[in-house]
C-alpha cells in the first residue's frame, strides 16, 4: 500500500502509575513510589500467590508483575530508573514469575514432537496454528462489531502494540547464526526498517488517534482485564530469561503465523464502520508483512534454532502452544463479553469519546466488574491471538 506521510513519531514516555488491584500490587506500587523496597515484599508476594485461585486471571498478581516488568521497558512516571535492578524487587518478581510459569505449563497441552530439523519444525508449527473452527475475534470485528466494540478492541491491544516487538527483541542477544539473523530481519520490519514513522507501534498509535483514543503508553492500564495483562507478562517472562529463549522463539512463530489473515478481517471491519486509511493502515500493513514473517519465523528462526540446538525443541513447541492458549484466553474473554452485550474491559469507555465511565456495561462498578477470567465465560475453546477457536 502507499506510504502515508502524516504519521507522527511515537515518543516513548514513562507510563502513568496504575491503581492497585490488591495487597501485592499496592505494596509494589508503594515501594516504587517511596523508592525504598525491602525484603518483606517477597513475603507479600508469596502470600498473594498462595491465596490466588488462578494466577493467570489474578488481577493483583498480574498487575504487580506487569509493573515490575515495566521497569525494564519504558519505566513508570515518578519511579527512579535505578530501581530496575533492585534486589528486593527482582526477588519479588521471581516469586510471581515462578507461579506464572507453573500456571502456564499447567494449562498448555504438550504439542506433538517433530524431528529436530528446520523443515519438520516449521511444518509442525504451521500444523499447530492451522486448525480453527467456530467464532473468532477477527470475524466478529469484520462482520458484527460496532464502533464502541472496535474502540474496546483497540484498548485491549494497547498494552502490547504500543511497544510492539519489544518483548520478542530480548531474544536477539541470546541467539546466534541463522536464528539470530532471522529474528533481526523480522524485528527490523516491526521497527520500521529504520524509519520511525513506519514503526508498527507508531502506526498503531495513529490508529488509536483515528478512533479518538489516547495513544500514550499505559493510558488504559486500569481498564484492562487481568488476562490481557497476563498475556503480555508471559511474553516478557519468556523474553527476559535466557533459559526460556526457545519459548520466546516459539511464541513469536505462532504469533506471526496467526496474524496475516486476521489483519485483513480487522481492516475490513474498520472500513465497514466508516474508519479511513488512518485507522486501517496498521492492519493493512500486517496483511503483507506477516505473510512473509510467518515463513521466516517458522523455517529460519524456530527451525534454525532447533537445528543448531536440538535440546531447545520442546521449549520452542511449548512457547508456540502457550501463545495460542494464553492469547486465546484473552480472546475468549473479549468475545464472551460482547456476546453477552457487556464491556470486555474492567472500566468501560464512553462510547462516543473514549472517556472513562464510572460503571460497566452491566451496571457494576469497575472493582466489581469482569476481571478477565476465562472461566467466567463458560466456554470450552482455546483461541489463537486473533481469537480463532481451538479445542481446549
Amino acid at each position: 500500500m502507499a506510504v502515508l506521510d502524516a504519521a507522527e513519531v511515537l515518543t516513548q514516555t514513562p507510563m502513568p502509575m496504575p491503581e492497585p488491584r490488591g495487597p501485592l500490587s499496592a505494596a509494589v506500587l508503594a515501594a516504587l513510589t517511596s523508592g525504598t523496597p525491602d525484603a518483606a515484599l517477597r513475603d507479600t508476594a508469596a502470600d498473594a500467590v498462595a491465596r490466588s485461585q488462578d494466577v493467570l486471571t489474578d488481577d493483583d498478581l498480574q498487575l504487580a508483575l506487569f509493573v515490575l516488568y515495566e521497569l525494564h521497558y519504558g519505566g513508570i512516571a515518578g519511579v527512579d530508573d535505578s530501581l530496575e535492578w533492585d534486589v528486593d524487587l527482582l526477588g519479588t518478581r521471581a516469586v510471581v514469575e515462578a507461579a506464572l510459569e507453573a500456571a502456564v505449563r499447567a494449562v498448555v497441552p504438550v504439542p506433538e514432537r517433530p524431528e529436530p530439523t528446520a523443515e519438520a519444525v516449521s511444518a509442525a508449527l504451521f500444523a499447530l496454528t492451522a486448525a480453527d473452527s467456530g467464532p473468532s475475534v477477527s470475524r466478529w470485528v469484520a462482520r458484527k462489531a460496532d464502533r464502541a466494540q472496535i474502540r474496546e478492541f483497540l484498548v485491549q491491544r494497547t498494552v502490547y502494540t504500543l511497544k510492539e516487538a519489544d518483548p520478542h527483541s530480548w531474544a536477539i542477544p541470546r541467539l546466534s547464526g541463522r536464528a539470530k539473523a532471522a529474528l533481526v530481519e523480522i524485528q527490523s520490519d516491526e521497527y520500521g526498517g529504520g524509519r520511525p514513522k513506519r514503526m508498527h507501534s507508531a502506526i498503531f498509535a495513529r490508529t488509536l488517534r483515528a478512533a479518538g483514543l489516547d495513544d500514550s503508553y499505559g493510558a488504559y492500564i486500569d481498564h484492562l482485564p487481568s488476562i490481557t495483562i497476563g498475556a503480555l507478562n508471559m511474553m516478557s517472562m519468556f523474553g527476559l530469561h535466557r533459559r526460556l529463549r526457545g519459548a520466546i522463539v516459539g511464541h513469536l512463530a505462532a504469533f506471526e503465523m496467526t496474524s496475516s489473515i486476521p489483519s485483513k478481517l480487522y481492516g475490513d471491519g474498520f472500513r465497514r464502520n466508516g474508519f479511513d486509511e488512518d485507522a486501517t493502515w496498521y492492519f493493512d500493513e500486517h496483511v503483507e508483512a506477516d505473510a512473509v514473517h510467518e515463513q521466516i519465523a517458522g523455517r529460519d528462526l524456530a527451525g534454525g534454532l532447533v537445528e543448531a540446538d536440538p535440546t531447545l525443541l520442546d521449549d520452542v513447541m511449548f512457547g508456540a502452544a502457550a501463545c495460542l492458549v494464553v492469547e486465546g484466553m484473552a480472546g475468549t474473554q473479549l468475545l464472551s463479553s460482547w456476546e453477552q452485550g457487556r464491556s470486555s474491559l474492567r472500566l468501560p469507555l464512553d462510547e462516543e469519546t473514549g472517556a472513562d465511565r464510572e460503571t460497566g456495561a452491566d451496571g457494576e462498578t469497575a472493582a466489581d466488574g469482569d476481571t478477565g477470567s476465562a472461566g467466567d465465560a463458560g466456554v470450552t475453546t482455546i483461541m489463537t491471538p486473533d481469537g480463532a477457536a481451538r479445542v481446549a
